[in-house]
């Protein structure tokens, strides 16, 4: 069908049932359209509303594509169908469900709400501003319509209300809290025995024979993935820019144009600067006052500014233009007019007063000082007018082409290759899901079609076609046996440092000298907490997992890797201190109500969909 399509797109028949599909949206709207006038197939009904048979599906083909994405080697076949199909279909019955609990509840979002959201996400934005191609090609990249996206934004908001509502109610005792902190600041004694993976060499030897029956065992681990060598074009912003012509007379009338902004401004400051601690308002407000009865700033400068080189000189820091002060101290200087004070201004450096002592402005540098800064700046203006135009001219093209030769050749545009794209990506632009999931789509890999043209970036669009399709492959054994030797050496020394460890521990619980143990040292470590630095993770956590000892005996433990084996031994436990006026015990406090509110949103989902009714066809 897709090909009849493509063939036929400018035939009559084309015409005549475009013509149709819009006088049936001007009448009857989208959703007759896709839904037909008898309504949807549904999957299920809540409450007496359906889910539809189309969203259901939808979603599946994407938590599909989504688990394919975190598997190692990605493989179709070991996608568990039936349960991801029973697992979407149950998250868009709890959906529901909350969705209509918030509508029971009054909570709706109306058009202009959504609107207004929308226009503020900055994914469809380009330059700070709202663009509408950029958010239709977003939504399409995931898989949706307009419409729909709207819809899941609209449930979203409204069901989100509810449970922060549930979960900022949240109680947690202070007795809770300080319990959790003296755990948290609490410290332990231990000492360390490390035996190295030297010690136990000899016991580790790896043969050909259980190289080869690992391979046999492991054999869906050594396949080279499945891979997409690819030719691709990137219209970039600035590519287009590179090969925008401008000429000297668009220049001449460019420089003219700009010329009361390259004539640099610069101002010349003197400022106060004050440390910005506990009493820094009080400071603050004194200097104001003290410049308000008329004394000079130039001798408060003198005398309260940590500045001290400027501070010599009144707080004069001499002339400057933009670009060289830090963001917000530019931002106050450049609204003062001359002789103004700025309000305190706060900074990384402290916290400013500012005084506008002189504004100056240099001549305009002659054209041939900026001919190239100008020429860049105005291409680039050009290309951002021609951008949206040429994208949509390449992805018309693009669609009916059998190659991409024809519209690179049409466009100006080059044509690139990668190698080695799996199904998890590859490199840049190909590190992108939507781009991947086209090119590895059916028509693309196996129909021979290009990919639509997806925007992988800000101002950056690709479209690519597949030049070789390589499916997953067996590698030898003689490819990978120092692989597999590797590994088996790191299992065995593992698994001997392991059972040296144990008996260490054995001897030591009945009552052997460390000396007669093991030809080793042990360090010692006192009242370390649980994020000391200087000593591994791993033994960190070894230490802090044992059972606190009996009075005048050690608790054992050990951590292994392949490397060396470390056996600890935990002398002490001491009580950790809860400060309950701190910072800290606050925002304990708040993640154990926050934790109970969540469990009591988990509660509140679980009745709501006890009490639906739910029927499946």
């Amino acid at each position: 069908m897709l090909q009849d399509i493509r063939e036929n797109a400018q035939g009559t028949i084309a015409k005549i049932i475009i013509g149709l599909l819009i006088v049936s949206l001007s009448i009857w709207g989208m959703d007759a359209i896709i839904g037909g006038f008898s309504g949807e197939p549904e999957v299920a009904t809540v409450n007496g509303e359906d889910i539809t048979e189309r969203e259901f599906l939808r979603l599946v083909q994407l938590e599909s594509q989504r688990r394919l994405s975190q598997m190692e080697t990605p493989d179709p076949s070991l996608l568990n169908e039936d349960r991801i199909r029973k697992d979407v279909l149950e998250s868009l019955i709890q959906e529901s469900v909350l969705t209509q609990d918030a509508a029971n509840q009054g909570l709706a979002l109306s058009d202009a709400d959504i609107d207004s959201l929308i226009t503020q996400m900055p994914q469809f934005q380009v330059d700070g501003k709202f663009n509408r191609d950029r958010f239709v090609a977003t939504v399409r990249n995931m898989g949706m319509g307009v419409g729909e996206f709207r819809e899941a934004m609209r449930k979203q908001y409204v069901v989100n209300q509810i449970r922060a509502g549930i979960v900022q109610s949240g109680f947690s005792s202070q007795e809770n809290a300080a319990q959790l902190l003296q755990i948290q600041n609490q410290t332990r004694d231990f000492r360390v025995l490390t035996v190295p993976a030297s010690a136990v060499a000899d016991q580790v030897e790896i043969t050909d024979a259980e190289i080869e029956a690992f391979y046999e065992e492991n054999a869906s681990s050594f396949q080279q993935p499945e891979q997409v060598d690819a030719a691709y074009i990137a219209l970039s912003l600035g590519s287009l820019a590179d090969s925008t012509e401008v000429t000297d007379e668009e220049l001449q009338a460019y420089y003219e144009e700009r010329s009361d902004d390259l004539a640099r401004e610069e101002r010349r400051a003197s400022h106060i600067l004050i440390e910005d601690g506990e009493n820094s308002a009080e400071t603050m407000a004194t200097i104001q006052e003290r410049l308000a009865a008329g004394e000079s700033f130039a001798a408060l400068a003198g005398e309260y500014s940590i500045d001290t080189v400027s501070a010599e000189e009144g707080g004069d820091l001499g002339y400057a233009g933009r670009g060289v002060y830090d963001e917000a101290f530019e931002e106050a200087l450049f609204a003062l007019e001359e002789g103004e004070v700025s309000e305190p201004v706060e900074t990384s450096f402290g916290v400013h007063l500012i005084k506008l002592e002189d504004v100056r402005r240099s001549e305009v540098p002659p054209l041939a000082e900026l001919e190239e800064q100008l020429r860049s700046e105005l291409a680039r203006e050009k290309a951002e007018e021609r951008f949206a135009e040429v994208r949509s001219q390449l992805a018309d093209s693009a669609y009916a082409a059998d190659d991409l030769a024809g519209p690179a050749e049409e466009l100006g545009l080059e044509v690139r290759q990668i190698s080695g794209v799996t199904r998890d990506g590859g490199q840049a632009p190909f590190d992108h899901a939507g781009l991947v999931r086209q090119l590895f789509s059916d028509d693309v890999l196996n129909g021979g079609y290009n990919t639509e043209l997806i925007d992988v970036g800000d101002n950056l669009s690709v479209v690519a076609r597949v030049r070789e399709h390589r499916e997953a492959q067996q590698l030898p054994l003689a490819e990978v046996r120092d692989r597999i030797r590797e590994r088996l050496v790191a299992q065995e020394t593992r698994e001997a440092l392991a059972e040296r460890a144990e008996a260490i521990i054995a001897s030591l619980e009945q009552g052997e000298p460390a000396a007669d143990i093991e030809a080793g040292q042990w360090q010692s470590y006192e009242a370390q907490g649980r994020n000391a630095g200087g000593i591994a993770p791993a033994v960190m956590q070894t230490a802090f997992s044992l059972p606190r000892p009996d009075e005048g005996a050690a608790s054992y433990g050990s951590t292994v890797s392949a490397r060396q084996a470390a056996v600890v031994a935990l002398d002490a436990v001491n009580a950790g201190e809860a400060d309950r006026d701190g910072q800290e015990f606050e925002q304990i406090r708040q993640f154990l109500a926050s934790l109970e509110g969540q469990r009591e949103y988990t509660a509140y989902q679980q009745y709501l969909r006890d009490q639906a009714e739910v029927e499946r066809p």
